[in-house]
């Protein structure tokens, strides 16, 4: 199976000991050695977002702010390189063409981001859909999708599962601003409706949850395309 794994900054690097990037590697490593064909995008997480609200206070424009983050993304995704070693690709690839093309070699591409206004999780839907993955597995700071922001409601519910159509709609709302923090945003919810993905959203301050994500026994959200 040919999967891309989305890993938010926030789960990736918690903290700045090396503890999680390292289980992150031996997850990928041993999805790998079970006969997958993986390729992983990172995001910023805190320390993106401490840069962003760092430029903004300088002035920075929203564009130049997505800049910032898209270089920490890019920092984050060579501290994985590091733990992975001959495995993954060199150097993190900087735009689809390259990860595709790290893909056909037999390299483990991890890449960051790529242009502004596009979340971790919208180049990691768009590289499955160039890419023709199986899955897409995003791994983030929450249980899964909700029917409400869980940070508002108290009532609300975390979805097992839900079609592409729901989760649109549950994250249509979503502020689209630099440095902002959610389990799916709008762009990337789009994608995964256009390509018919298969996606699990999972909570990937463990990063085993990933691979039981691709094991098909999770407790996360499983996103269903249109027709399945």
């Amino acid at each position: 199976m040919k999967v891309v794994v989305s890993i938010g900054g926030s789960v990736l690097v918690p903290d700045e000991g090396p503890d999680r990037v390292d289980d992150y590697a031996g997850v990928l490593e041993a999805l790998e050695a079970a006969g997958h064909t993986i390729a992983a995008v990172v995001g910023g997480g805190p320390t993106a977002r401490e840069y962003i609200a760092a430029g903004r206070e300088h002035g920075a424009n929203e564009i130049e702010l997505d800049q910032i983050g898209i270089a920490v993304t890019r920092l984050n995704a060579r501290l994985l390189v590091a733990a992975l070693g001959d495995r993954a690709a060199p150097t993190p690839p900087e735009g689809l063409e390259g990860a595709r093309e790290a893909l056909r070699r037999g390299d483990l591409p991890v890449m960051g981001g790529t242009e502004p206004a596009h979340t971790t999780d919208a180049v990691a839907a768009s590289l499955a859909e160039y890419a023709d993955a199986d899955r897409l597995v995003l791994a983030t700071s929450v249980a899964g999708v909700y029917d409400a922001d869980p940070d508002q409601y108290e009532d609300a519910t975390k979805l097992d599962r839900c079609t592409t159509a729901d989760l649109i709609d549950v994250v249509a709302d979503i502020e689209m601003a630099a440095g902002s923090n959610a389990p799916v945003d709008l762009l990337a919810a789009k994608i995964i409706q256009r390509a018919g993905l298969r996606t699990a959203v999972v909570d990937g301050r463990e990063p085993d949850n990933v691979r039981r994500a691709i094991e098909g026994d999770h407790e996360g959200t499983d996103v269903i395309p249109a027709g399945e």
